[in-house]
């Protein structure tokens, strides 16, 4: 008989949004943002899961609507680094990912910062890598809004290489602690950085021995092409976001073929995207609760703040019960500030009014249907299974799964999906490795010359 190909293995972990449109902090159930104890809940739940690394986000200035903070969408972004150190001391294997922007920080700070957790965790420590180039998130910093857009994937590919140098610039082997000689470090096994680049100058010698991962695992978000290509050249795991099966599949196959100019494998790099989920008994049930869910999540003033974003001028005239006015976008884009704004307006604006009018979409139920990361609606074995197809499909390697409820809405994934996905030979029923690179499959990083 011809042999079967081995089913491939998926990846997980947990996200924690903070207040968005994601979380339902008006849920009864919905508990503190900040509090320590709601991050300790998700990360313990994500760690009885089995699940690969827990990811924070970052948030370096509130948001803003029509010039005043929005009210909606304020508290729930800690300093990440901090937050994960604390949880390195109570999980044992859960790698802890923060996200920390290569804009408003300095290479040499920041990979003190990153091999301290790694050295903290054991080998558990990652950095999701962004960029920020819009001078309204700027002006919190001395060098408020200097960095041009078309700059941003420069300086984080200069950063991450000088971070890079800094990490390896202490032999495996650096540490000799040998107490007849009096000889802490080995000769010569400590180097000296010279860096003279456009964004970063660095002269000296690092503080840390190398870390147990040698490098944290590099994690990048970005979904431009110049993104992409950053992500294929550097990054270890790329979170995505693609609402659909085909979408994913196109994602995928494009990043995974940019590999090969990069001299990497496509196993060297990761896909997750960002998921949803909501759960029932049956089917039924589950879409039941998803449709509820996702009306908690778009209140009406949320659909009018997001189509506000996409048309940049006040739509708050229109009710967002009812349809999507005849009005034009206008041309400048300041309306809303703090989100990723919108590269081509018009464009995006005529494919919401093709959907709106196709579907007889009211504005609330347009920006439903539009700003929906992938979701799995269904049963616990529905679930399982159609993340099974993605994983099999070559639409994602895995998932960064992001609850609607803080910080319990895990709870049910690990309780009723991953004994299931288990049981399908498509999970792992325990961690084998002890650091994060070890839960992603990845090889030691190679030490830069």
């Amino acid at each position: 008989m011809p042999r079967t190909a081995p089913r491939r293995r998926l990846h997980l972990a947990a996200h924690f949004p903070g207040v968005n449109n994601t979380t339902v902090w008006t849920d009864p159930r919905s508990g503190s943002q900040i509090d320590f104890a709601s991050f300790l809940h998700l990360a313990r739940t994500a760690e009885r899961g089995r699940f690969d690394f827990f990811f924070l986000a970052e948030g370096l200035r509130l948001r803003e609507l029509k010039g005043r903070v929005h009210d909606l969408d304020v508290a729930g972004r800690p300093e990440s680094l901090t937050v994960l150190s604390a949880l390195a001391a109570v999980t044992e294997r859960l790698g802890l990912a923060g996200t920390v922007s290569a804009t408003f920080n300095e290479p040499y700070e920041l990979a003190r910062r990153l091999a301290t957790l790694d050295h903290l965790s054991e080998g558990r420590a990652a950095w999701n890598v962004v960029t920020t180039s819009d001078a309204f998130t700027g002006e919190n910093f001395r060098r408020g809004g200097f960095l041009d857009r078309a700059d941003r994937y420069t300086r984080a590919e200069e950063f991450l290489r000088l971070a890079r140098a800094l990490w390896d610039s202490w032999r495996p082997d650096a540490v000799a602690a040998d107490q007849e000689l009096g000889r802490f470090v080995r000769p010569g096994a400590v180097g000296e950085v010279r860096h003279h680049g456009r964004h970063f100058t660095v002269q000296g010698r690092f503080t840390l021995p190398r870390s147990p991962q040698g490098h944290p695992v590099i994690i990048q978000a970005g979904d431009s092409d110049e993104g992409r290509e950053f992500a294929a050249a550097n990054a270890d795991v790329i979170f995505s976001r693609h609402g659909t099966l085909e979408d994913g599949r196109a994602f995928y196959a494009d990043v995974k073929r940019r590999l090969a100019r990069h001299g990497r494998e496509p196993h060297e790099l990761k896909i997750m995207p960002a998921a949803t989920y909501a759960l029932g008994d049956t089917d039924a049930e589950a879409a039941e609760n998803a449709a509820e869910i996702r009306r908690l999540q778009v209140g009406p003033q949320t659909a009018t703040a997001f189509l506000e974003q996409i048309w940049g001028r006040d739509m708050s005239a229109h009710d967002p019960e009812g349809p999507l006015p005849d009005v034009e976008p206008a041309a400048d884009a300041g309306i809303s500030q703090g989100r990723v704004q919108v590269a081509d307006r018009l464009a995006v604006a005529a494919k919401w009014r093709a959907v709106a009018e196709e579907k007889r979409l009211s504005i609330r139920d347009l920006v439903i249907e539009m700003t929906g990361r992938q979701s799995f609606v269904g049963s616990p074995e529905t679930v399982a299974r159609r993340m099974e197809e993605f994983v099999e499909a070559e639409a994602a390697d895995g998932f960064i799964l992001v609850p609607h409820l803080t910080p319990g809405g895990l709870d049910p994934f690990v309780d009723r999906v991953v004994p299931i996905l288990q049981e399908r030979g498509v999970f792992r029923t325990e961690y084998t490795g002890t650091t994060l690179r070890d839960h992603l499959g990845l090889a030691a990083p190679r030490r830069t010359p």
